[in-house]
């Protein structure tokens, strides 16, 4: 079973940053490529960004490409969303999640996911 444990998030003022960290255990996460997803109230969850274990190759949705960063520390089994020039748009719940990467469509889910932590950007 794998397991995710999410910290970080919180408010903060348009044009400032961010750091979410995601620690991974159990079952055989590395099998998965990582990813972050945001949620808002009444929509689907989304696609933000997503690593693979392995290779460190990075994947990110338009709406983020050039203002977050992810990364991973293998040593930690954690994974990390560095948010900057953050926009009232990017709030939202933030994810991680267990996914394979589909080229060019971003990241499926598989089903393992971190409880979400809050991130809200005022104007």
């Amino acid at each position: 079973q794998v397991q995710l444990v999410e910290s970080g998030g919180g408010l903060v003022q348009a044009g400032g940053s961010l750091r979410l960290s995601c620690a991974a255990s159990g079952g055989a996460f590395r099998s998965y490529s990582m990813g972050w997803f945001r949620q808002t109230p009444g929509n689907e969850r989304t696609f933000v960004a997503a690593i693979s274990w392995i290779s460190g190759n990075t994947y990110y949705s338009d709406s983020v490409k050039g203002r977050f960063t992810i990364s991973r520390d293998n040593a930690k089994n954690t994974v990390y969303l560095q948010m900057n020039s953050l926009k009232p748009e990017d709030t939202a719940v933030y994810y991680c999640g267990a996914c394979t990467v589909v080229v060019g469509r971003g990241c499926s889910p598989a089903d393992y996911w971190g409880q979400g932590t809050q991130v809200t950007v005022s104007s």
